[in-house]
């Protein structure tokens, strides 16, 4: 809360980045005590480390950032796979094929903005949206994966807009920055509340 209202917005500094990293470090304190899958602790522990990049200069840290924050999404897809039901009908893969075409559509509308950061932004768009598929292929009790999965989804895609259309030398800007930080820090939250049984 104190780094979604206080610090989101502002530039970097050490609270600030203490209190980025702290949230999802917390939850994958959570998921290993908790005896939750070790698929689920790796990807918030990577989170946080894409977290402790992105605390820095967007210019210098930002493909780091991304690399950590890939290699989450491939933990949550194997993860949502596993407990997956598969052979889903209609109605879900209707939903898959509109989050990853609408997805496509964002990151081409995206590219002309991107210049040498196009085939990461491309990759890791990739990895998202498959992590996102995969959510909405879990089972009906699943519901808050699912739910945090498009949050986090959700998130990226307004942190996108931030880094690649605002104006060069512009200051972040309050209101967007509060949005992405509470849509990703709940969205990671319900990950991980709905993976270890909660609400049971």
């Amino acid at each position: 809360m104190a780094y979604g209202f206080l610090f989101s917005y502002r530039g970097e500094g050490p609270a600030r980045a203490v209190l980025k990293v702290s949230g999802v470090a917390i939850l994958a304190a959570i998921a290993f005590a908790t005896g939750g899958a070790w698929l689920l602790w790796a990807a918030l522990l990577a989170s946080a480390i894409g977290d402790a990049f992105l605390a820095g200069k967007p210019e210098r840290w930002l493909l780091p950032g991304m690399a950590a924050f890939f290699l989450a999404h491939v933990f949550y897809v194997i993860l949502f796979w596993q407990m997956g039901q598969g052979g889903a009908g209609w109605p879900v893969k209707v939903a898959q094929a509109a989050l990853v075409l609408g997805g496509a559509a964002y990151i081409f509308w995206l590219s002309p903005s991107l210049g040498k950061m196009r085939l990461p932004v491309i990759a890791y768009g990739a990895v998202i949206l498959m992590m996102g598929a995969a959510a909405l292929d879990l089972p009906i009790a699943n519901w808050l994966v699912a739910l945090g999965a498009l949050m986090f989804i959700a998130s990226d895609a307004l942190l996108a807009n931030e880094l690649f259309r605002r104006p060069p030398g512009e200051a972040a800007r309050k209101l967007p920055s509060i949005a992405l930080w509470f849509l990703y820090f709940f969205g990671q939250a319900a990950i991980t509340l709905g993976v270890v049984g909660w609400p049971a």
